[in-house]
């Protein structure tokens, strides 16, 4: 129902925003845009995980002068888990983990993180159709956590179960740094707006589980997870036609 909203609003704005000048004028302006993301680890996290993707959302805040401040949510995930030995305990001399029926159970382990971030850049309209458009340079900061999400589905596992996942899961978390390099579109016409460029992302974490059960002692090593990878969004431009109007393009 929202989504169908937001359709129709974008539709409807089409006759409203003629008037702006993308070719020649400089617009400040707030802008919501959907990305994809694909990495690959570094530092202590390619120990873990291998390459991931990832889907998140920016809303942006655009002024006259082509700085650019934003607030990021990011969810990443992947089937590459290197460090998938953590079960090892509970399985037979044949590497089966049986449930409750004395059934051998599948498991199955996934990455699951996300990023919550703040950032502040630049666009430089050293080339491209309007001066909204150039290279844009981006550094922001925020909080990074990750996982290993183990499922056995269709069985049930004591050792798997509730709080006890847990002493498994690996949750890690702490304080990030991201810089991203690139470029941003904002065609003359209004309907083609989009980035694409490269990201870094340095995370200072620690394991948030004050017990391993595979390795039977807690784990309070500090980590440097670090993940780079090709980045891509589309964005919906919020143009100020008042001082009190916003429409959508």
């Amino acid at each position: 129902m929202h989504l169908l909203l937001l359709v129709l609003l974008v539709i409807s704005s089409t006759k409203m925003l003629g008037q702006k000048n993308m070719k020649t004028t400089s617009e400040s302006m707030p802008m919501l845009s959907f990305n994809y993301g694909f990495y690959t680890p570094g530092g202590d996290l390619k120990n873990r995980f291998g390459n991931n993707s990832a889907i998140g959302s920016l809303f942006q805040y655009k002024t006259k002068s082509n700085f650019v401040f934003g607030a990021e949510g990011t969810f990443f995930f992947g089937r590459n888990v290197k460090e998938n030995h953590v079960l090892d305990q509970l399985a037979s001399p044949d590497g089966e983990v049986f449930d409750k029926s004395s059934q051998p159970s599948a498991i199955i382990f996934f990455e699951r993180g996300f990023t919550l971030s703040a950032s502040v850049g630049k666009i430089f309209p050293v080339f491209g159709p309007n001066p909204n458009s150039g290279i844009l340079l981006r550094v922001g900061g925020g909080f990074m956590q990750h996982k290993i999400r183990i499922e056995h589905q269709n069985n049930r596992i004591p050792q798997l179960e509730n709080d006890y996942i847990k002493g498994y899961d690996r949750l890690t978390n702490g304080p990030m740094l991201n810089q991203f390099v690139g470029y941003m579109l904002m065609s003359n016409n209004k309907f083609a707006n989009f980035y694409l460029g490269v990201e870094a992302i340095e995370g200072f974490t620690k394991s948030r589980r004050g017990y391993n059960y595979d390795t039977r002692m807690p784990d309070t090593a500090n980590r440097l997870d670090l993940m780079y990878g090709v980045k891509a969004g589309i964005c919906i431009l919020f143009y100020k036609r008042t001082s009190t109007e916003y429409y959508i393009r």
